[in-house]
This record gives C-alpha cells, structure tokens and sequence, in this order.
C-alpha cells in the first residue's frame, strides 16, 4: 500500500485544480533505474489505468502504480515539503537502505 500525507494530498488537489484536470485523473508513482543511488522516483498524473496497474486511494486522493513498482514502493509514504529547506514532494520509503542527499534516488 501506498499513502499520501495530508500535506501532500492538500498539494496533489492544488496541482490537479490548478492544472484544470478532469476529476478522472490521478497520481501515477513509479520507479525508474538512474539516479545517483540506483533508483529514482517518478511522478506525473495520468487519466488511464494499464493492466496490472495497481491502485491506492487515501480519503479520495487516487494513487497509482506499476506493478514493478510496487515492489519497490509498497508501505511509502508521500509526504509534501515546504520549509526552509526546500519545497516538494519527499517518499517515506522503508525499502530504501539508501538515498541519495537530494532524496530523488534510493536503492534497496
């Protein structure tokens, strides 16, 4: 399972009104190969579910991934930032056993 903080749904919301997306679409979360530790993490939304896909929904905010994905993913966190130290969205992955400083790449 995958779940978004309330921070990070409030800002997922914003992003989707601002953006004049349809209420059909949702966050598709996955992982790519690259980034300095191996793994990076990819976000964009999207409007159709793919076979296989796997779907999360945390009180109304739809999250969607991969099915490779979710292995790397499953029981993250989605978390939004917007202190001092620098402003977007950060995975609370208890898969990492690393992450790089920039927290955009992970490994297992």
């Amino acid at each position: 399972m995958i779940t978004v903080s309330e921070k990070a749904k409030s800002r997922i919301q914003d992003l989707i009104r601002e953006s004049n997306y349809s209420t059909d679409y949702f966050l598709r979360v996955g992982v790519d190969s690259g980034g300095c530790s191996g793994l990076s993490y990819k976000l964009d939304f999207d409007n159709t579910i793919k076979q296989g896909d796997e779907v999360f929904d945390t009180d109304g905010v739809k999250v969607v991934t991969d099915k490779k994905s979710v292995l790397y993913l499953f029981g993250t966190e989605l978390d939004f930032s917007d202190g001092l130290n620098g402003k977007g969205f950060t995975f609370n992955n208890p898969n990492a056993s690393r992450t790089c400083s920039c927290g955009e790449s992970f490994s297992v």
